[in-house]
């Protein structure tokens, strides 16, 4: 990587959930390290930009040459993609059992898929596969759940690493609920090859520079009490250590958890007692939260991690999470592709679902939740999604210090693929509408992790 390089042209990016900055002339200068230096405002295009970035660079003044990125006509900079809730090993069954309850969707289709990956060498081409696709889709970031083997959850880690994907890594814990060959052996065993996965994970990103792992019970019907308590203990061991789990994804899920945990009334109170919930928990779907949930979501600074795809494909019926009361409250909220639970890996598809979602979701609350915004569903992709994954402060948008972490778009001639025709009149902001509404892979150009291209 350049000492210092500099990204020239458009740049929109998300400020908080209301605001959307667009600047039609700016810089980005990041440097070695792949952080952002200076973000520059209103450039004048027709100036000598070295100049005038070398003008604005902090003393003492670059040492080494500043390589200049100037965007062609009709691309645009917007920050990576962060996939809040993602199953790696369910890349090779997309669209698969479309419109099936979700534990029959389990048993029937998806337990028999993850089981393969007790074969490494199954695993890594399936992991690659799955990686190059993601990050062929802008995906920055991506909270991984791996499957239930050790072996294949490290390498996933391993593979993202080497590719250049930010990442949280969970091996499932699943030891009941689901078919003999495809559970953790004991209590035991569950435990202990997490604690393996965690000295591994931070063997190779000591720092949890690219890769960290994430504990991930696969849900409370997956666990016995005993593997809950044991993941609660190396919750409280390990401060830093991401949570992830589904939360009240469909009625016939919070049926079964009600009769293997009578004890609780709800879900809150069951992860709350084993000492899973807190703000490094990242709760997938979320569809049906009572008042009460609603108040100690809150309280516990957890976040939600929306799955519009899955939640009106698989599970038992369409399923509208309430995402504008979540945002009313403060909670956080940000995107998930749930890559076999829907039928689609995109990122651009989960945000327009997430509208649809939420205009059903305000005829179903006689229009007390409003329907969600394009900049709202963008900010959800981007900055929400961080957020969520407590890296609010790392990435999500161009602030200065932050990773750039980046998708340059493409709009025009052979960039343009299917999204609606530009325009001459278009300005940046109906462009940008375009591009999220009717783009895809093919106008996704190039790629940024932490300053690094992995993409174009």
């Amino acid at each position: 990587m350049a000492q210092l390089q500099a990204f020239c042209g458009p740049i929109i990016h998300a400020l908080s959930p209301s605001k959307l900055e667009i600047i039609s002339s700016g810089a980005i200068v990041v440097d070695s390290s792949g952080r952002i230096q200076l973000l520059l405002r209103d450039t004048d295009p027709t100036t000598n930009l070295l100049t005038t970035i070398t003008a604005a660079l902090p003393a003492p003044p670059p040492t080494s040459p500043i390589t200049i990125h100037q965007l062609r006509p009709g691309r645009f900079l917007i920050p990576g993609f962060v996939d809040t809730h993602n199953h790696a090993p369910q890349w090779e069954q997309r669209g698969l059992g479309q419109g099936m309850h979700i534990l029959d969707w389990l048993e029937k289709i998806t337990f028999r898929n993850e089981a393969r990956f007790a074969d490494p060498a199954h695993a890594r081409r399936a992991y690659a596969s799955c990686i190059d696709g993601f990050l062929r889709q802008g995906v920055t970031m991506a909270s991984y759940y791996g499957s239930l083997h050790g072996e294949a959850t490290n390498i996933l880690a391993d593979l993202c690493l080497e590719k250049g994907q930010r990442a949280f890594v969970g091996k499932c814990n699943m030891s009941r609920g689901s078919p003999g060959y495809y559970r953790d052996a004991s209590v035991k065993e569950s435990l202990d090859v997490t604690e393996r996965c965690i000295e591994y994970v931070r063997g190779i990103d000591p720092e949890g520079r690219l890769v960290k792992y994430v504990l991930t019970p696969r849900f409370a019907i997956s666990c016995d009490d005993e593997v809950l308590k044991g993941l609660g203990g190396i919750a409280r061991r390990n401060p830093d250590l991401p949570i992830q789990t589904h939360f009240n994804e469909a009625e016939q899920e919070m049926q079964a958890t009600r009769e293997l945990f009578p004890q609780f009334a709800n879900e809150v109170d069951l992860y709350a007692h084993f000492r899973l919930l807190g703000k490094r928990s990242i709760l997938a779907h979320c569809c049906y939260v009572s008042e009460y949930e609603m108040v100690r979501l809150k309280e516990l600074g957890c976040g939600v991690a929306h799955c519009p795809a899955s939640n009106m494909t698989v599970g038992g019926g369409f399923m509208a999470a309430p995402v504008r009361e979540f945002m009313r409250r403060g909670i956080k909220v940000g995107l998930g592709t749930d890559s076999g639970g829907g039928y689609s890996s995109s990122m651009l598809d989960a945000m327009r679902l997430a509208i649809v979602a939420s205009n059903a979701r305000e005829v179903m609350s006689g229009g007390k939740d409003g329907g969600l915004s394009i900049s709202e569903v963008f900010y959800l992709a981007t900055l929400g999604g961080a957020e969520v994954c407590c890296l609010g402060d790392k990435i999500g948008n161009f602030e200065v210090g932050k990773a750039f972490d980046a998708i340059v778009v493409g709009t025009l001639g052979e960039d343009q693929g299917v999204m609606t025709v530009v325009g001459e009149e278009d300005g940046l902001s109906t462009v940008f509408e375009k591009f999220v509404m009717t783009g895809d892979d093919r106008n996704i150009i190039q790629v940024y992790v932490q300053g690094r291209r992995v993409k174009g």
